[in-house]
C-alpha cells in the first residue's frame, strides 16, 4: 500500500475481553482495508467454529497463523488509511503473559487506542489494581506512547447509556490521570466493536454523544518528528530462513536511515556485512527511515549471525552492548511484586525485543514518585508503587543505549511469574571490558 499520506503505528491495548480485536476487525473492514470477499470468508470460517460474532475478531486473530511468510508471528500488522493518514496497526492481545510482546509492541507504537469495555463489571475488573486496562495504561506511559483515544466498547451492552458512559469515562480518566496521561486531550469515544457503530460513521442510537467516531479520532493523531539525524539502530524482531533468499531479518528502523548496499554490524555477535536488499510491506525499496517495519537480505549471513534482539547498526557507530561483566543504571518504577524487590534479584529484563535475565546488584536511592526528590539513600528492598534507582547486570551481552540518547532503545520492562514487575528507563551505562 505504497501512499503519501504520513504513516503512524498504531497499537491497540486493554483488557482481554473487551472486545479489542473485534472492534479493530469491523473497524478494517469499514475502511475498506480488508475485502469484501476476505470478510465473506471470515464469516464463512467463524461460522464453521461456531461464532458468528467473532468474525471481525478473526480478521486478527486467523492473519497470525495464517501469513507465517509474513513480517510478524506475534503482532498482527494491518494497514488501513484514514483522510490525513495512514496507519498499522499492532494488535497487542490483552492476556497478562502477551503483556511481554505488548512491551515490544507498545516501544513500536507512536499512539494506541485504549479499548475499555463500558459493560457493566468488566471496566471496574479492568482499572481494578491487578486489572489489565491498568497495566496496559502504565506501560504504554512508559514505553513512550504519548497519544492516546480511549474506546468505551460494548455500547450496545450497555445500552447506548450516556451515564454508563460517563461512569466508564470518570474512572477511567482518574487512572489515566494519575498515571501522568494529559487527560483533557484524550477523547472518549462511545463504540460498539460488533455492530460497528461510531467507528467511521455516527450512530442515531449515540446521538447524545456530540465528539468525534474512532476513525476521526485517531485521524488527529500527531506525527512525531522523525530520528532520521541519530545513527542507525533496528532491533530485530525475527530472522526467517526463506527459501531462494536465504536469512531474512526483520525489525523496525527505530533511527537513523538503511539504504541499499550500505555496510552494516549486528550486535552482540559483531556480524558485519552489507545490505543486498530492503523490503517493506512485500515491496523492496532502496531505502528506509524511522518507523518502517522492513525485512532485508545481508551477503553472507547465516541464522547464526542474527535473532531476535540484536540490533543492527552501522559500523561506525555500533549499537551499544552492555557484557555481563558491565551494568546499567535504572530509573525504575515497581507496578507490582508479590513480595519486595532486594539486591541480588535476577529477573528476565525486556528492552526493545530482547528479553535477558539480569541481576539487581545494587539498589541506589528510593524516589519520591511525583517529583523525582531522594527519599532514602540504598535502600534494603523496594515494594509495589516504589519509584527508584537501580543497578542491574546482564546474565549475558544485551544491546540497550541511554535514555537519552536513544530513548526507543533505553527504555525496559521487568517481568517476573508471567507479570510486568517494574518498568524503567537506562540513565547510565558501563558496557564492561570487551571480551574479545
Amino acid at each position: 500500500m505504497p501512499t503519501d499520506k504520513p504513516h503512524l503505528n498504531l497499537v491497540i491495548i486493554g483488557h482481554i475481553d473487551h472486545g479489542k480485536s473485534t472492534m479493530m476487525g469491523a473497524m478494517l473492514i469499514k475502511t475498506g482495508a480488508i475485502s469484501d470477499r476476505e470478510a465473506r470468508e471470515l464469516e464463512k470460517l467463524a461460522k464453521e467454529y461456531d461464532r458468528e460474532s467473532w468474525s471481525y475478531a478473526y480478521v486478527f486473530d486467523r492473519l497470525k497463523e495464517e501469513r507465517q511468510r509474513g513480517i510478524t508471528i506475534d503482532l498482527a500488522f494491518r494497514k488501513f488509511e484514514t483522510n490525513s493518514k495512514y496507519f498499522t496497526i499492532i494488535d497487542a492481545p490483552g492476556h497478562a503473559d502477551f503483556v511481554k510482546n505488548m512491551i515490544t509492541g507498545a516501544s513500536q507504537a507512536d499512539a494506541a487506542i485504549l479499548v475499555v469495555s463500558g459493560k457493566k463489571g468488566e471496566m471496574e475488573v479492568g482499572v481494578a489494581a491487578n486489572g489489565q486496562t491498568r497495566e496496559h495504561a502504565y506501560l504504554a506511559q512508559t514505553l513512550g506512547v504519548k497519544q492516546l483515544v480511549v474506546a468505551v466498547n460494548k455500547a450496545d451492552a450497555y445500552d447506548y447509556s450516556e451515564e454508563r458512559y460517563n461512569e466508564v469515562k470518570d474512572a477511567v480518566s482518574d487512572l489515566l490521570k494519575n498515571i501522568g496521561f494529559p487527560v483533557k486531550k484524550i477523547p472518549f469515544i462511545p463504540v460498539s466493536g460488533i455492530k460497528a457503530e461510531n467507528l467511521t460513521e455516527k450512530d442515531d442510537k449515540l446521538s447524545w454523544y456530540e465528539g468525534p467516531t474512532l476513525i476521526e479520532a485517531i485521524d488527529t493523531f500527531e506525527l512525531p518528528p522523525k530520528p532520521t539525524g541519530k545513527p542507525l539502530r533496528i532491533p530485530i524482531q525475527d530472522a526467517y530462513n526463506i527459501k531462494g533468499t536465504g536469512v531474512v531479518p526483520v525489525g523496525r528502523v527505530e533511527t537513523g536511515v538503511l539504504k541499499k548496499n550500505d555496510k552494516i554490524v549486528i550486535m552482540p555477535t559483531g556480524f558485519v556485512g552489507e545490505i543486498r536488499s530492503i523490503e517493506m510491506h512485500h515491496e523492496e525499496q532502496d531505502v528506509a527511515e524511522p518507523g518502517d517495519n522492513i525485512g532485508f537480505s545481508i551477503r553472507g549471513i547465516s541464522m547464526e549471525d542474527v535473532g531476535r534482539g540484536d540490533v543492527m547498526g552501522h559500523p561506525d557507530k555500533p549499537p551499544t552492548v552492555v557484557t555481563p561483566k558491565g551494568n546499567w543504571t535504572g530509573q525504575i518504577i515497581v507496578i507490582w511484586h508479590p513480595t519486595a524487590i532486594a539486591q541480588g534479584y535476577t529477573p528476565v529484563v525486556h528492552a526493545h525485543t530482547a528479553q535477558v535475565a539480569a541481576k539487581f546488584i545494587e539498589l541506589n536511592k528510593k524516589l519520591d514518585q511525583k517529583t523525582g526528590a531522594v527519599i532514602e539513600d540504598n535502600p534494603k528492598f523496594l515494594k509495589k508503587n516504589d519509584a527508584a534507582i537501580v543497578k542491574l547486570q546482564p546474565i549475558k551481552k544485551l544491546c540497550i543505549e541511554k535514555y537519552e540518547d536513544f530513548p526507543e532503545l533505553g527504555r525496559f520492562a521487568v517481568r517476573d511469574m508471567s507479570r510486568t514487575s517494574c518498568v524503567g528507563i537506562v540513565k547510565d551505562l558501563e558496557t564492561g571490558p570487551s571480551e574479545e
